[in-house]
């Protein structure tokens, strides 16, 4: 290790993570700093003690496009651990399903008519205004920013059958928000992000999900990167300011007192813990408005084990309609091809879970259960062998009208201070693709440094 440049991370979420192992791959010399026990930040597995089980914090689903990410996942060894289904389930009350194809002529089909009620002038109509809705995702509006995505719908003209079975689904689990509140630029900006990527790779963007718990597909490799390439890893490390002195980055102070000598930091935590950090960077008001303005979304996930199958039919099940908001089902059974010794294990995700979020975790789980029980009748005579509520208030940044254009990006006035996280300005919403994706800029932004601009005097 040549360079004697000292590289500190802030932040062992997976921006964090990222930016500290591709830093390591080129050969600098890095700490990472993380405020909690352990690594992973929103992304990470959970212990079960009652059952010695691990489940995770909240179920994550991968697109094909995701090409940040699997670069990560090559880096840290737990590629091989994605799987690409060919087809998705939808479910509506009472168990009727519908499959969504996601190759050829059922990619087709999905986009024109999933819906089983859909009738030929639904489908011709879907079929119109999904070519509508592409072209202007490449060629946007100008007004498409003031638009809520259910009114950018309704525009399109798209029919409620193709909304319903596909497309308030999908806003949903891109932005987090119910269409009714999300900004249709979040969502055109991801879907435009999507076709050239398809363009690119010669196929659609898919959908899959880990084989493995996260855990293993983020941090573990991320450790062993970090023993082999020597990166200093300090826990409940919580960082209170980086320190800028004639236009450098000097060091890191801590609350305990004490700072941490740095050369060049990258500051990889969420807009929720942005507020003091960067008080020496001159634009640190504008950045600090941008992080308030964005706020929060909150998801809830809930892990159940069953004394019986639920009678999936896929491994991902969206339940369409009636809802409120959308759920997703995933049988861990399908996913991990894990045993039932401790019960069918079953991962719930409710995203913009503004009713859900301040429940006690007993009303969420019975909640859950009678949501259950409407759409898969093997449910009607299941019972809870253990229920695990996982809340997250601020689980993203909010991704509703008015946001367009606050999230900062990841080079500051001060060139060796950067930014990185899923809430800086990248081409995808609240994913882990943008995590991965604005650490690779912000290493390409150091790494792109002459030696003399970040070595300390």
């Amino acid at each position: 290790m040549n360079d004697p440049r000292r590289f500190v991370v802030i932040g062992g979420g997976l921006a964090g993570l990222a930016s500290a192992v591709w830093l390591a791959e080129a050969g600098k010399r890095v700490t990472l700093l993380e405020r909690r026990g352990r690594l992973g930040g929103r992304t990470h597995s959970l212990d079960v003690a009652p059952l010695r089980d691990v489940p995770d914090n909240g179920q994550h689903v991968i697109a094909s496009g995701y090409d940040h990410l699997f670069r990560y996942l090559s880096s840290v060894g737990t590629r091989q651990y994605i799987k690409f289904p060919d087809q998705g389930v939808l479910r509506w009350p009472g168990g009727r399903t519908s499959i969504m194809g996601t190759k050829g002529f059922r990619a087709l089909n999905s986009l024109f008519g999933a819906h089983p009620d859909a009738s030929a002038g639904d489908r011709a109509r879907a079929a119109v205004a999904t070519v509508k809705m592409g072209w202007q995702c490449l060629n946007q509006p100008a007004d498409l920013a003031e638009l809520t995505t259910d009114q950018w719908f309704r525009r399109l003209g798209m029919p409620d059958t193709a909304r319903e079975a596909l497309w308030d689904w999908l806003a949903l689990g891109i932005a987090a928000e119910p269409v009714r509140q999300e900004s249709a630029k979040v969502f055109a900006d991801v879907l435009a992000t999507g076709i050239r990527l398809g363009v690119k790779h010669r196929r659609p963007v898919g959908i899959g999900y880990p084989t493995t718990d996260l855990d293993t597909l983020f941090v573990d490799g991320a450790r062993r990167v970090f023993e082999r390439s020597a990166v200093e890893v300090r826990y409940r490390a919580v960082a209170r300011r980086v320190i800028i002195r004639d236009g450098a980055v000097t060091g890191v102070a801590l609350d305990d007192g004490t700072v941490v000598e740095a050369d060049a930091v990258v500051c990889a935590v969420p807009n929720s813990y942005i507020g003091g950090l960067l008080d020496d960077l001159p634009e640190h008001d504008e950045i600090y408005a941008a992080a308030d303005k964005l706020g929060y979304t909150p998801i809830v996930s809930t892990n159940l084990y069953l004394d019986r199958p639920l009678g999936t039919k896929g491994a991902m099940e969206a339940l369409i309609g009636g809802a409120g908001v959308i759920d997703e089902v995933f049988d861990r059974q399908r996913m991990h091809g894990r045993g039932t010794l401790n019960g069918w294990l079953y991962c719930l995700t409710t995203s913009g879970a503004y009713d859900q979020i301040h429940k006690p975790s007993h009303e969420v789980v019975e909640e859950q259960m009678t949501l259950l029980r409407r759409y898969y009748p093997d449910a009607a005579e299941a019972k809870v062998v253990h229920a695990q509520v996982v809340p997250m208030p601020r689980a993203t940044f909010s991704q509703v009208v008015g946001t367009d254009g606050l999230r900062p990006g990841q080079r500051t006035s001060v060139p060796t201070l950067v930014l990185a996280g899923d809430w800086t300005r990248t081409d995808w919403s609240a994913t882990m693709e943008s995590a991965a994706q604005s650490a690779s800029r912000a290493v390409d932004l150091l790494l792109a440094l002459p030696e003399r601009a970040g070595a300390a005097t």
